[in-house]
């Protein structure tokens, strides 16, 4: 299967798991520090605008924080089945140019919407291969891959040398992205080190 494929369906199962949630839901608290249920979808709106209004609104907003804050502002006042159907559209410039990071991208939001709410799911081990070795770089994952050992016990993959962080798939590359959620469902010597680094 390719990375494409992939991708088409992490945001299907998002689109399904969106389409279940009770309005108590969408107000609810995400991983994503100060972000509703709402607003990380409303940021998860970025593929469905075209490249040149992204641009544009880059430009105006020269910062990751406040071009993902202008992102979240514009699309805040759509009804949340509005956001839904636009997410089931097919993707769009970025992962037309960039599956991978798309992929990332949508897994980790996914999650921290999925954590909160104890909305757990089955990930495809080769999904998470993919997503273990191109973790997201939005989060700047190299501050909490450097100098350990990552062993993941449900896919094929391992990666790094040090001091070992060992468990699902799904909870390492939750815990690259610094969400400290994830740590209590890792092992390994290195874990007191990931805690220290994330701030949990």
């Amino acid at each position: 299967m390719n990375v494409r494929q992939m991708l088409t369906e992490e945001r299907g199962e998002l689109v399904e798991l969106l389409r279940s949630l009770t309005a108590e839901e969408w107000e609810a608290a995400s991983l994503c520090a100060g972000w509703r249920v709402r607003d990380v979808v409303c940021h998860l709106q970025t593929d469905t605008v075209s490249l040149p209004n992204y641009l544009l609104t880059a430009l105006r907003n020269p910062s990751v924080d406040r071009l993902n804050a202008a992102l979240v502002a514009r699309f805040q006042p759509l009804p949340t089945a509005e956001l839904v159907d636009r997410l089931a559209q097919p993707g769009g410039w970025f992962a037309r140019y960039s599956p991978k990071l798309a992929l990332a991208d949508t897994f980790i939001h996914q999650q921290d919407i999925r954590r909160p709410l104890g909305r757990e799911r089955k990930v495809p081990a080769e999904r998470l291969v993919v997503l273990l070795s191109n973790p997201d770089p939005f989060v700047r994952p190299g501050r909490f891959l450097k100098g350990l050992r990552w062993e993941a016990t449900d896919a094929d993959w391992s990666r790094g040398t040090g001091p070992l962080v060992r468990g699902p798939g799904e909870a390492l590359v939750v815990a690259m992205a610094g969400r400290a959620a994830a740590l209590d469902d890792l092992e390994g010597d290195g874990v007191p080190d990931l805690r220290s680094r994330i701030g949990a």
